[in-house]
């Protein structure tokens, strides 16, 4: 009878593990995003750049004009920023730390050069990222 129990209860914990991503493979999906982003703004395509982001009222974007809320009005505020690929110059992202604060949530450290023809752009930012219908998104981007 006892080993029925020990089978038993055996079972339920084999059909109660979960199994968690390799945090590296989680790390290298976000950073793909980024090179995404990056290309994308190159070229001169805000949408395309935005698609990093979580397209949602929550999204929350914190820069020199302080705190902005949502998708739609942080993309406007790109395009009013930066109305042309002139102004937009190249991006470079230099990633300072990247770390899995949990399984879904990341935070990425980094720093963005904007080399463009009169005079060039750079600052810091934070962005937390969660991990949402399996897809990494920005929820969160302080840019400075």
């Amino acid at each position: 009878m006892i080993k029925y129990i020990y089978l038993f209860l055996f079972s339920i914990l084999i059909g109660c593990q979960t199994t968690t991503s390799n945090p590296e493979q989680e790390i290298q999906q976000i950073h793909k995003v980024l090179k995404t982003q990056e290309k994308a703004w190159n070229t001169g395509d805000l949408d395309q750049f935005m698609i990093g982001y979580w397209e949602s009222e929550k999204l929350m974007f914190i820069g020199k004009s302080g705190l902005t809320y949502g998708w739609e009005q942080t993309l406007a505020n790109y395009k009013k920023g930066y109305p042309d690929v002139k102004a937009m110059g190249k991006l470079t992202f230099t990633l300072i730390e990247t770390e899995l604060l949990a399984e879904n949530v990341a935070l990425v450290v980094g720093k963005w050069h904007l080399s463009r023809e009169t005079n060039d752009l750079q600052g810091h930012f934070s962005l937390v990222w969660k991990k949402i219908d399996n897809k990494w998104v920005i929820i969160a981007d302080h840019s400075s």
